[in-house]
């Protein structure tokens, strides 16, 4: 490689770890742990696969640090959604957030966290263990705000938080796996509707109360 181009270890001149990461993390969103060659992810990143290792080490940690920028980037929406006032603005926010998080056309439709995972041989079962875990992270999180609006009085008698959060997981999970098939955040955001027609409204609004605190 000419040292007019490459910096020292290899890298393009001009290398952004945060941009290549980016673009990893595209990859692994739309095909697959598995899925995803080595050729395939360091053609996107712009990199030698001498340079993938030095930045990121092995093809798994690449996979892992992707993980945390989806989280921390796509999934921002989760922490604005658990910070609402309310229980049902809780429920509202993360829904509809998500409908526009999985129907995105600037990016593979559907859930990485998902579709990351998607077929993995017993070799990879690590990978899929690894997603799973982050769904079951942000599902304790949404309980545990739960359990405090239960607290605070702001869950409807007989409500189970841990029930509650569950289903806003599932349902989301099922919105990501019909993006990714086609539908559109029209159809979707109608699958919304009806699920937050099943949720009681907010405590603070029956008792007459501001909904913030």
């Amino acid at each position: 490689m000419g040292t007019d181009t490459q910096s020292p270890i290899g890298r393009p001149r001009g290398f952004d770890p945060e941009r290549a990461l980016e673009r990893a993390m595209l990859v692994f969103w739309r095909y697959g742990y598995e899925g995803s060659t080595l050729t395939d992810l360091t053609d996107a990143m712009g990199i030698s696969r001498t340079s993938m290792y030095a930045a990121y080490g092995n093809k798994r940690r690449l996979f892992e640090l992707a993980l945390a920028r989806y989280a921390q980037t796509v999934m921002a929406y989760a922490g604005r959604a658990l910070a609402a006032p309310t229980a049902r603005q809780v429920a509202e926010t993360f829904l509809r957030e998500n409908v526009v998080a999985v129907t995105a056309r600037d990016r593979p439709l559907g859930c990485f966290s998902l579709q990351g995972g998607l077929s993995c041989g017993p070799d990879n079962t690590g990978v899929s263990l690894t997603l799973a875990r982050s769904r079951q992270a942000g599902e304790r999180a949404m309980s545990e705000r739960f359990h405090r609006a239960a607290r605070e009085g702001d869950l409807a008698p007989g409500t189970t938080p841990d029930d509650l959060a569950r289903f806003i997981m599932v349902l989301s999970e099922g919105l990501a796996v019909h993006a990714a098939a086609g539908s559109t955040p029209e159809d979707l955001t109608r699958v919304v509707d009806i699920a937050l027609r099943a949720l009681p409204e907010d405590t603070s609004r029956r008792a007459g109360r501001p909904a913030s605190r």
